[in-house]
């Protein structure tokens, strides 16, 4: 059935101008947007939509750690504790200039958008993918510049996340139900 998922469009591919290119990427497999904005994100506003597990925190911490010790830097933190520094990277980073946020509609748009963006370090994303055709970073460059991961896209992860952040970027009222002209096609007998 269909469901809503949020996907930001990060401050390089903002800066980049691959809005428009991104955008036709969802239209044309039949995904419909129904919220958009340009938005200045807070550095409130972008720490409040990375909210972390301490698995999450440990995982980054470790790479983190790595990235720093190829660097020649010994750190006596916890990879939890590098890990939360390390989110820092990433609320400096949306919020450093703007966001492209919108919320997409279809069946299986979670999923779909997932496979649609690719893998989160864009040195594993597959051509055809959007950060496979659009990017070069990797968690090993970001961590040699001392910065967060330039991946384009941000896409919820599961239905609780999309739910959570669809509601932390938009009102309920900038939501809007409208039917595309293939919808009958898509739908039809559901």
């Amino acid at each position: 059935m269909k469901e809503k998922t949020l996907v930001l469009l990060k401050p390089d591919a903002v800066q980049r101008g691959l809005i428009g290119e991104i955008i036709t990427r969802f239209e044309k497999v039949g995904l419909k947007i129904v919220a958009s904005k340009l938005i200045s994100a807070s550095e409130e506003l972008a720490d409040e939509h990375y909210q972390f597990d301490d698995s999450w925190f440990e995982s980054v911490g470790s790479k983190f750690r790595e990235s720093l010790s190829e660097k020649g830097i010994s750190r006596e933190e916890s990879d939890i504790e590098l890990g939360k520094e390390f989110k820092k990277f990433l609320t400096s980073y949306l919020s450093m200039s703007p966001v492209f946020a919108m919320v997409l509609e279809g069946h299986g748009v979670i999923k779909l958008v997932r496979k649609l963006v690719g893998p989160t370090n864009p040195a594993d994303a597959p051509p055809g993918t959007i950060r496979g055709d659009y990017t070069i970073d990797s968690y090993k460059l970001s961590g040699f510049s001392n910065r967060s991961l330039q991946n384009l896209i941000h896409a919820s992860e599961n239905k609780v996340d999309a739910e959570r952040e669809i509601n932390l970027w938009f009102e309920e009222s900038d939501i809007l139900e409208w039917k595309r002209v293939d919808e009958d096609l898509i739908y039809r007998g559901l």
